[in-house]
């Protein structure tokens, strides 16, 4: 079936990247819907990562199609992708320690080109409401002025998703969002995450089976660049393919 217009979110067809050779991600398809929670799963060199590296344009395609909402991602910069409405958190958070939650997401607000006179007022007024909204969303409200040194790793965590939810984008993507993580913590990612997708797409990458029972809209599993299976959560755990490559370890 052709994406060349589609009402998915994301559409990848034929995704290949090669690495000296050696094919990170072998002509990959697979299609996200509005609102839908993806969670790609998969042993370790599956090409998990390299596929949000291929869609936020940080490693480019050799060959295949990304469209995001009908336009063609490998062909644009990292940064005409996230003003197209791509957000990516990577494993590592990327907060800056010594400016509270408050100043972390406030610098994260997308400011528009000119700004004169009274719309820094209202700009300003704007921003608080959304930096209120997103703490209030991330579970940091009682924080908002606290060094972002200071929270814990779950904490800092969502700090981060909220920097990126600031930005309001269609698709975002999060790499392991739950590793070292409390299972308290955990669980309130999981419900983060829900209400996150009433207005956007998320796809994340995880490892944590359970977590991923909890989340998934749909499963899409990997093995060298290639999809192994997909489908519920509970379809890829019963699968035979799986369990041998991935889940018998």
């Amino acid at each position: 079936m052709s994406a060349s217009n589609t009402d998915f979110v994301l559409a990848v067809e034929g995704l290949t990247v090669s690495f000296d050779g050696f094919k990170a991600v072998n002509d990959l398809s697979f299609y996200v819907d509005k609102n839908e929670i993806r969670v790609i799963v998969g042993p370790n060199g599956a090409g998990k990562t390299t596929v949000l590296d291929l869609i936020c344009g940080r490693t480019k395609a050799t060959d295949g199609s990304i469209k995001f909402r009908n336009r063609e991602l490998t062909k644009m910069k990292e940064h005409q992708i996230v003003r197209a409405g791509v957000g990516r958190k990577f494993q590592t958070p990327s907060i800056y320690g010594d400016l509270s939650v408050f100043e972390n997401l406030e610098i994260s607000f997308p400011r528009g080109r000119s700004v004169f006179g009274a719309l820094v007022f209202k700009r300003d007024a704007e921003v608080l409401q959304r930096v209120d909204e997103i703490a209030d969303m991330i579970f940091l409200k009682d924080l908002l002025h606290t060094p972002a040194e200071l929270l814990s790793h779950g904490q800092k965590q969502w700090l981060e998703i909220g920097m990126l939810l600031i930005q309001d984008p269609e698709l975002l993507m999060l790499d392991e969002p739950v590793a070292g993580m409390s299972v308290a913590e955990r669980r309130q990612t999981a419900d983060l995450l829900r209400r996150i997708t009433r207005d956007r797409s998320v796809i994340v990458i995880e490892h944590d089976m359970q977590f991923v029972a909890e989340i998934a809209d749909k499963v899409t599993v990997l093995h060298q660049g290639k999809i192994l299976a997909e489908g519920s959560a509970e379809e890829v755990k019963k699968d035979e393919k799986v369990i041998e490559v991935y889940l018998g370890h």
